[in-house]
Order: structure tokens, then sequence, then C-alpha cells
């Protein structure tokens, strides 16, 4: 068998659905639902706001549904083209991370904005406070 035929062969065993493990299963699926009670506690306790909620629900979810449709991320995997499943876990969950990045950043920078214009009223409204005192 040549090389090419190897490469053929393992590119067909990697990508067909069925060696997955029940244990993994499990794994993932008690992961998912783990994920949804830390979320749920954090904003319980305040400590998630509320508008970023749907954000880890639906990668909650998305999980829940990779764990428990194991042909759906074959799927997903044929899609990007990726040889295994894990790395197609591998580059949404990076896409993921660069998304939540993104996001942060922006949020960031419209705060930053919103000091410095701050930091200019107040210094305004002083150099108007020391004007109307008198002088002693």
């Amino acid at each position: 068998m040549s090389e090419a035929e190897q490469l053929k062969e393992l590119h067909r065993l990697l990508t067909t659905p069925g060696y997955e493990l029940t244990v993994t299963r499990v794994l993932a699926i008690s992961m998912s639902i783990a994920l949804v009670a830390v979320v749920l506690w954090l904003v319980r306790t305040r400590r998630l706001r509320e508008e970023y909620t749907p954000i880890w629900m639906v990668a909650a979810l998305a999980l829940a549904i990779m764990s428990l449709r194991f042909d759906i991320l074959y799927l997903v995997t044929r899609a990007v083209g990726a040889w295994t499943a894990s790395s197609a876990l591998f580059f949404l969950g990076d896409v993921f991370l660069t998304v939540v990045c993104l996001n942060y950043a922006v949020r960031l920078s419209r705060t930053g904005l919103q000091v410095k214009n701050l930091a200019q009223e107040v210094a305004l409204l002083r150099a108007d406070l020391d004007e109307l005192r008198p002088r002693e």
C-alpha cells in the first residue's frame, strides 16, 4: 500500500463516525451541564452580568448538542476540513475565544473613551468652580 493510500485510509478511519466512546459522551454531557450550572450560579451571585449569560448558554447548548449527536460533530469536522473531531472542537473553541476577546476589546475601548470624556468634563467643571469661588 502506497503512502498516499495509507493517508487516505487513515483519514477515512478518523472521519468515520462510530469510534467515539461512551465515557467521552458522558464526560462531555457532564461538562455542558456543569457549565450551565456555573453560569446560572455566577448570575445568581451577581458575579456575571445577565448580558453575558446568552453567550455562555449558547456555548453550553452547543457542547450538549455535540455530545448527544456525534454525527453533527463529524459534519462540522468535515466542513472545517479537520481530520479528527477533537481538532474541529479545538478549532471551534479557538473561534469562540477569539469572538469573546474581540467582544471584550470593543467594550474596553468604549469604556476607555467614556473615562476620558468623564475626566475632561470633571476638569472643565473644576475650572468653572474655581472661577466662581471667591478669591481669598
